[in-house]
């Protein structure tokens, strides 16, 4: 049985990457164990991906080592 993750105190940051503009900005929560939430900031009550936080950390590790100089 599939049971719902409260994210009523979730603190949400954008990706340090938006460009500020309003129509594409991805939002993030910490603290939650085991997993990393994240969201469409256009649509805060909408759906949220769960990404296993091992996995979230392996995709943020390889996204800083292709943009090193």
């Amino acid at each position: 049985m599939k049971t719902a993750l409260d994210l009523t105190g979730a603190t949400w940051r954008k990706s340090s990457h938006s460009d500020g503009g309003a129509d594409n900005c991805v939002e993030f929560a910490d603290g939650i164990p085991e997993v990393v939430p994240v969201r469409d900031s256009k649509t805060p009550a909408g759906d949220v991906l769960l990404f296993p936080a091992a996995t979230w950390s392996a995709f943020i590790n390889n996204l800083k080592a292709d943009h090193r100089p």
